[in-house]
């Protein structure tokens, strides 16, 4: 019975991001467009999360899970920041 609750949560959460990926695509402004990005990777890390334990190895998912966080934090910063400015460097 929990299995079929995580899949039924991970069918849940990929529905939600293909969601988020339409606006991402359609976006009005590019602010909207990486916003819609970054929902779609919190999004990306909820699903490791649970795949993890759907297969019984939390501890490695999330470790990657907690990587790939960081790296869209870090990369939607970037992404704004080059939006605002037209640079990075400043």
């Amino acid at each position: 019975m929990p299995d079929n609750m995580f899949e039924l949560a991970i069918s849940a959460i990929v529905i939600g991001a293909a969601l988020v990926l339409y606006r991402a695509i359609v976006g009005p402004h590019v602010f909207n467009r990486i916003m819609a990005l970054n929902f779609f990777g919190t999004k990306t890390v909820m699903i490791l999360v649970l795949v993890g334990y759907v297969y019984g190895r939390p501890e490695l998912f999330l470790d990657i899970a907690l990587v790939y966080a960081l790296i869209n934090f870090t990369g939607v910063l970037a992404f704004l920041k080059y939006a605002q400015s037209g640079r990075l460097d400043r």
